[in-house]
């Protein structure tokens, strides 16, 4: 990244930016001496940081895969992070190519990057949100202009709700969205878990806390987040390691907690009775 790409975007190079870690994890090159110093600290603590990233990735192929063949064709991805080599748009548009999707961030250094980048037609569009404010997301002119939320909507929540505390009730964000969406829609969850690595937890939770520079919260293990999913119907094979999520062989699924991301699939169905 050139000192005027710095400039022009107004990036801080001074602190970690979780969007660059990723990056760093997954090979990419936008990315500085702070992000790898502060990256290169969660893997000698647990050095398959690096190999969930990649499963996360496939995990994106795959779903948007059983997402279209759902029949959906709209997405809102609030966990786009940085640029990669395989965006929502891209595949959806691969695989339909009436495809719509919106990216939603807060963090200047995704915002600037995904308008420089990402939002380009009109079936693409990059706003300003987050999760914990669904209402003002919803209702945000561009992704209106770009999502029908008359007809299906899959929503993309990938490795963001791990970084928020249970006192700002996530879960109850979540459930606004469901509440919000059409019957038909998804909502897909990517959520890191120290189930298969309790000793962890602790020194990779206060490097995030570090970061992120709020001293509350902490590690969630699977029956903490599975609650994500109240009033939507868990597609097989359920809140699973990433590996198990319908792997394309199944001896890809093996060892599923060296890669100790959990996710899941959950369909908003028609109200019972």
């Amino acid at each position: 990244m050139s000192d005027e790409t710095r400039r022009l975007v107004g990036i801080d190079t001074t602190k970690p930016n979780l969007a660059r870690m990723h990056d760093y994890f997954i090979g990419g090159k936008d990315n500085f001496a702070v992000d790898r110093e502060a990256a290169e600290a969660v893997l000698a603590i647990a050095p398959e940081v690096r190999v969930m990233a990649q499963e996360h990735q496939a995990f994106h192929v795959r779903v948007m895969r059983f997402l279209v063949e759902q029949g959906v064709t709209q997405f809102i991805n609030l966990g786009s992070g940085l640029p990669t080599a395989h965006n929502t748009h891209e595949l959806a548009g691969s695989l339909v190519p009436e495809a719509r999707v919106v990216y939603v961030g807060n963090d200047p250094v995704v915002l600037n990057h995904g308008r420089a980048i990402l939002a380009r037609g009109p079936r693409t569009a990059i706003v300003e949100g987050d999760v914990m404010h669904p209402g003002a997301l919803l209702a945000d002119p561009e992704l209106r202009r770009v999502i029908d939320l008359d007809r299906p909507v899959a929503l993309l929540l990938f490795g963001i709700l791990q970084y928020i505390a249970d006192a700002s009730d996530p879960f109850r964000r979540v459930a606004e969205f469901r509440d919000a969406l059409p019957v038909g829609s998804h909502v897909v969850i990517t959520h890191v878990v120290f189930d298969a690595r309790p000793e962890a937890a602790a020194p990779i939770v206060e490097i995030y806390r570090n970061i992120l520079g709020h001293r509350e919260g902490g590690a969630r293990t699977r029956e903490q987040v599975l609650p994500f999913f109240d009033g939507l119907e868990l597609v097989e094979p359920g809140l699973v390691y990433v590996r198990e999520w319908r792997p394309d062989s199944p001896f890809l699924s093996e060892r599923p907690d060296k890669a100790w991301v959990m996710v899941g699939v959950g369909r908003k169905a028609e109200p019972a009775g």
